[in-house]
């Protein structure tokens, strides 16, 4: 534990120390990653396909919010749906307006998990989507998370339908009613739909509780209430459910789920502690969590004399240039014009004549 603790610590330094360039690096894969899901899904304008569009359009998102994403991704889808048809376009783009109007422009910073929702049933990790946002997030993440799964089924009917929607003769009222039944008569849609939507619910409303371990908790009791909302869905309405995917891909969220909680809460229950405070009007009745945290010490060692890396020996000292010997000492002549007169001895000769 004391390893992933330092582990963690050095990330989070290092994250600290280069967010100028790991932020729009991070945005940049996200941009790059939708486009390039658009393109494989829709594709149906040429101009719009070229991957030297779609990275410029990436890096250009790397600079701006990360709302960017969505919108510029919204282009796209626009682009390739006129390639179809006029009428599809317009259907796009009122649906799109409607989504706006009604939820996603209040959903602010957690619009960026409409394009993460795509990416995420595509790799198979759909739960994960509905128990990342419970744990990061608060229940206006599921605004974008529906909105994410409406299009995600949309834009696959119209690459399904894509002969019949561009086809010369079709009139625009027959497009617009086989467009309507295609996302009003989806089972599949509504089933991913309720269950994204109540399983990020159920992920928030644990994950906020008082008592211990309760991230954890939420993410088992998200895992689950997934696994058994897809399954039940598809039994009562007689659908096609591929349990063994769904069932591997609920395990593999749920740890990637344990993953974000250790980096992103990672408190340490053991040492929690109940505090009580009260003012002239409320008694205040505290549970603090601390976190999980070690200290890592910087260590620099200077090396100044060593082995040599090459042959293993330690290297001679530089050769010191010979000292020159000094010169000889001069005795001290007495200065001229007088000096000291022993006294003592004039006395013991004047003793020696008496």
């Amino acid at each position: 534990m004391t390893a992933l603790l330092e582990m963690k610590q050095k990330l989070k330094n290092f994250y600290g120390q280069n967010e100028g360039y790991l932020t729009p690096l991070l945005k940049f894969l996200l941009a790059f990653g939708y486009f390039w899901w658009i393109r494989m899904q829709l594709g149906m304008m040429e101009r719009l396909t070229n991957p030297f569009v779609i990275i410029i359009m990436a890096l250009l998102c790397s600079i701006l919010p990360g709302n960017a994403i969505m919108w510029i991704g919204f282009l796209f889808i626009l682009g390739h749906c006129y390639a179809v048809g006029a009428a599809v376009a317009g259907f796009v783009a009122a649906l799109l307006l409607l989504m706006v109007i009604l939820g996603l422009r209040f959903s602010g910073k957690y619009n960026i998990t409409f394009p993460l929702t795509s990416l995420g049933m595509t790799c198979q990790l759909s739960p994960l989507i509905p128990i990342g946002s419970g744990l990061l997030g608060n229940p206006v993440a599921a605004v974008p998370v529906g909105c994410g799964v409406v299009f995600s089924y949309l834009i696959a009917f119209i690459k399904e339908q894509e002969g019949v929607l561009g086809g010369e003769g079709i009139e625009i009222q027959r497009a617009l009613k086989l467009l309507m039944d295609g996302l009003v008569k989806n089972q599949d849609m509504w089933i991913c739909l309720i269950t994204f939507v109540g399983a990020l619910l159920l992920v928030y409303l644990i994950r906020t509780r008082a008592f211990d371990y309760a991230w954890r908790v939420a993410i088992v009791v998200g895992a689950v209430a997934y696994l058994f909302m897809m399954l039940a869905g598809g039994l009562f309405l007689g659908l096609d459910v591929e349990m063994a995917l769904i069932t591997i891909s609920t395990i593999v969220s749920a740890l990637i789920g344990v993953v974000l909680e250790f980096f992103a809460f990672g408190g340490d229950y053991t040492r929690t502690e109940h505090l009580e405070y009260e003012d002239d009007d409320y008694f205040y009745y505290v549970k603090a969590v601390p976190k999980a945290s070690i200290s890592t010490s910087k260590r620099k060692i200077k090396k100044i004399n060593g082995v040599s890396q090459k042959t293993g020996e330690i290297p001679p000292l530089p050769e010191q240039p010979p000292v020159p010997p000094a010169p000889p000492t001069q005795p001290a002549q007495p200065a001229s014009g007088g000096g000291h007169v022993d006294f003592e001895k004039k006395l013991e000769e004047s003793l020696k004549d008496l």
